[in-house]
């Protein structure tokens, strides 16, 4: 599983906004400022507030905020929510049939791998990732 840009914009926007929490940024400012295309933008900013992740103030001093609080928001979850999480077995060789009856070379190395990742996003919050001060993407 490798996330997808889609995915990697939403992480970076919600870790941008956890860096400046006290701050309100505009959809334009965080374009700016961040240098993803504005049309995407503004789509991931409708996504993440339609999920409850972030919410829009309006009026002169408005801007985007967080909903909830940091230790609330679920790095899956956001993943999910703008993507979706692939649970279902695949071949990350890319055959058609890799079950366990024909499993490629690769399957229980990757089907290992693949849960561990699942678990990391499912347990790991917003609150998480700014404390060790990782920078997401």
């Amino acid at each position: 599983m490798i996330l997808s840009k889609t995915s990697e914009y939403a992480l970076r926007i919600l870790s941008f906004m956890a860096r400046h929490d006290q701050e309100k940024f505009s959809a334009q400012e965080m374009h700016e400022k961040m240098q993803i295309p504005e049309r995407y933008m503004r789509r991931l900013l409708t996504k993440l507030a339609n999920n409850g992740f972030i919410k829009s103030e309006r009026g002169r001093t408005g801007g985007f905020v967080f909903a909830k609080p940091l230790d609330q928001i679920i790095i899956g979850d956001v993943v999910a929510s703008v993507e979706g999480i692939e649970t279902e077995s695949y071949c990350i060789l890319g055959f058609s049939e890799c079950s366990f009856d024909h499993a490629c070379s690769m399957h229980e190395v990757w089907t290992e791998t693949r849960d561990q990742v699942i678990k990391l996003l499912t347990m790991t919050t917003l609150a998480d990732l700014m404390k060790k001060e990782i920078k997401v993407f």
